[in-house]
């Protein structure tokens, strides 16, 4: 439901075709691809270009347009433009609606189309500057640290908002224990709120950063244990909807580098299922991990969900999920090389992808 394939713009990173090359690996049919790109795609234009690019693909390609215009937080975006051309979701990606009033006029407008408005809840001036998660590792390292009071201020008044709005909204990349009890309060309300976590999230902790790893240098930052098994149990509950991959491929010179200069994002689609399957074991079953990564996204961005009877277009993915593994630098299909999971033994293993009429194997 959320990966950052850099195109246009940033093509050394990644394009449209390695990224869903990464995404077929990664036992993927659809993905939905974010929009702060150079340009942003924020007009019927960007969509059709994402749309037309990836055309016969065996993996969709799924455009979510921009919010605002240029991805800057400052006017609404030509949504009913973008979702007439196929846009399924509205975001600034990463780039946090700042602006309350942009985003109560966009949840507003968006409901005369049903669209879908999504935001990644983060407070710039609490986490400005910051490299990692604050806590006990951020002050080992003396690195200026990302509370979680960033996360969960900004989660508190999207809610508040949604509610005023009487709107539906989707929070991204939730990251800690107490925006996952927010939620929960909300959504026992009877609010229309859905929300998703990245895979890496329920693998990783902050501890993997003592070494200075500058590939485990992600936003939201990787957190504590205990924030994990808060996400774990949100996911259980069904506090939180949806596991993403947050796929974010960054070149050699943004990420072997200074920690400090280093850019946030790992890459994660030939890893998302893994990461999440090897820390969810026993945890949930398999089942509800594949809801979580497959069916759910699709009826949250109100698309149709595949359904496996004769007659139908096939739409699969083969694996394995006992299957053990660990990723090698040779196995990479993304331009980008971003990630700490190489050489990490990993469950469950993708063999295959069947939609399009087309067969991939590996």
């Amino acid at each position: 439901m959320r990966a950052n394939f850099c195109d246009p713009g940033h093509e050394y990173k990644e394009d449209l075709n390695s990224g869903l090359n990464s995404a077929a690996k990664g036992g993927f049919t659809g993905v939905m691809v974010m929009p702060d790109t150079h340009p942003a795609t924020d007009s019927k234009s960007g969509i059709e270009y994402i749309i037309n690019k990836t055309k016969g693909n065996i993996v969709d390609a799924l455009p979510a347009g921009s919010l605002s215009h240029n991805c800057e937080g400052k006017e609404i975006a030509e949504m009913y433009d973008m979702h007439a051309a196929g846009a399924v979701a509205f975001t600034d990606n990463k780039k946090s609606i700042a602006k309350s009033s942009l985003l109560n006029r966009a949840l507003l407008y968006s409901q005369s189309f049903n669209g879908l408005i999504m935001d990644f809840p983060n407070n710039q001036e609490l986490s400005n500057g910051g490299q990692i998660n604050e806590g006990a590792v951020s002050t080992e390292l003396g690195l200026k640290g990302i509370p979680a009071l960033a996360e969960e201020l900004m989660v508190n008044r999207d809610i508040y908002l949604a509610e005023y709005c009487d709107s539906k909204i989707h929070l991204s990349n939730i990251s800690t224990k107490k925006s996952v009890q927010l939620i929960k309060d909300a959504k026992k309300k009877g609010m229309k709120i859905t929300a998703d976590v990245n895979s890496y999230h329920l693998l990783l902790n902050e501890s993997e950063l003592l070494h200075f790893d500058n590939n485990c240098k992600v936003t939201p930052p990787l957190r504590t244990k205990d924030d994990i098994k808060a996400l774990v149990a949100g996911l259980k509950d069904g506090t939180l909807d949806v596991i993403c991959s947050d796929h974010t491929p960054e070149d050699i010179e943004n990420k072997q580098c200074e920690f400090d200069h280093a850019a946030f994002g790992m890459i994660n689609l030939q890893t998302s299922f893994a990461a999440a399957n090897s820390s969810l074991n026993g945890k949930l079953t398999l089942n509800e991990l594949i809801v979580k990564m497959t069916s759910a996204p699709r009826e949250i961005l109100n698309i149709d969900n595949p359904t496996l009877k004769e007659g139908e277009q096939a739409n699969l993915t083969l694996f394995n999920p006992k299957a053990t593994w660990s990723l090698q630098e040779e196995d990479i299909v993304s331009k980008s090389k971003n990630t700490p999971m190489i050489g990490k033994e990993l469950t469950g293993k993708v063999y295959g992808v069947i939609n399009n009429n087309q067969v991939s194997t590996f």
